[in-house]
């Protein structure tokens, strides 16, 4: 039994999908189950990644966590890895491919990355370059003007489609030999 947090987002959503085609079966951490859209069999449970005390009973029985982390700091993520760690050793993070970048995101992930580091979690971490959905914000300067401006004019990287990034974490939480690895994820998985 696989756990997904973020189950109901982009990514999740996607890697709850390919781990059911791969016939895994997946339990989704949601703060809203009734609201969760998720296929029938799918083991949706309430909790809440904020509230550390919730989590326990969704962990029961579980062989590997998803961890899509919502937060833009690490306040809460010792709690709720000292409660992972009680129930399953496999953990996979969703962080960034610019988790070491001196910014506010890429510092927020570079702390989750060291806190998982510490852990005694068999710990694995995608990142991946940017997310391809993101582009839906440029749509209105597009239709507009046919333009991009973006604060950024001069970076450069690759967007990788939110399927892909979940093919990749369907390997690493039903496979084997992947502990303590950085995937960086750039393209199609195949």
């Amino acid at each position: 039994m696989i756990l997904v947090t973020g189950a109901t987002g982009t990514v999740g959503r996607q890697t709850v999908s390919q781990l059911l085609g791969a016939g895994a079966e997946v339990r989704a951490l949601t703060r809203s189950p009734d609201a969760a859209r998720l296929p029938g069999d799918v083991d949706v449970v309430g909790g809440d990644l904020s509230e550390p005390a919730t989590l326990a009973s969704a962990l029961r029985g579980i062989d590997a966590v998803f961890l899509v982390w919502p937060f833009t700091t690490v306040e809460r993520a010792p709690a709720v890895l000292d409660v992972i760690e009680r129930e399953t050793r496999r953990l996979v993070y969703l962080s960034s491919a610019g988790g070491q970048q001196p910014d506010p995101v890429g510092m927020f992930h570079a702390d989750m990355e060291r806190l998982i580091e510490e852990s005694r979690l068999d710990w694995i971490f995608l990142r991946p370059s940017g997310f391809a959905s993101n582009t839906r914000l440029w749509a209105g300067q597009i239709r507009e003007s046919g333009v991009v401006r973006w604060p950024y004019g001069a970076a450069a990287r690759s967007l990788i489609h939110e399927s892909d990034i979940a093919a990749v974490a369907e390997r690493a939480l039903t496979g084997d030999g992947h502990g303590g690895e950085k995937h960086v994820l750039t393209g199609p998985s195949c």
